[in-house]
């Protein structure tokens, strides 16, 4: 099975500034996000594992990819091949293990900037994403109907 993880973000620090539009002085809190290098993201699949940085960018679909091109199939999948978290993501699997193909499986729930990198690399803006042999193959209905 493959993992994706992020790092996990730094802490809100909260400002407080004081106004005065009335008589009365008011106090107005504001939460500011602290200055941070740009995300990045680490995914894996069995052994290998590959970081990028986290946008839809060069580094993105570079890094897409090796993936895709690191196996025969892999799905990109809402859940596990294990634990689908959807229907259309299930009958895919079901219709692979049927087939006894053998898969990875990437959980695109797991990370935001992953499942829109997806939608941008594959201009599909659907899941689950079949590829196979480093191509788009299609989603549950191209699968279903073929």
């Amino acid at each position: 099975m493959a993992a994706v993880s992020a790092p996990a973000a730094a802490p809100i620090a909260a400002v407080s500034l004081h106004t005065s539009l009335s008589a009365r002085p008011h106090s107005v809190s504001f939460a500011t996000l602290p200055r941070t290098a740009p995300p990045t993201l680490r995914i894996s699949i069995g052994a290998r594992s590959v970081r990028c940085l986290a946008a839809a960018g060069p580094d993105m679909r570079e890094t897409l990819d090796k993936v895709v091109g690191a196996h025969k199939v892999v799905l990109f999948m809402k859940g596990t091949k294990d634990f689908p978290q959807c229907g259309f993501s299930h009958t895919v699997v079901q219709i692979l293990r049927s087939l006894d193909v053998p898969f990875e499986t990437l959980d695109v729930l797991s990370n935001e900037a992953l499942r829109q990198g997806l939608k941008d690399y594959s201009s599909w803006p659907t899941f689950p994403q079949l590829y196979i042999d480093g191509e788009f193959f299609g989603g549950c209905d191209i699968t279903v109907g073929r």
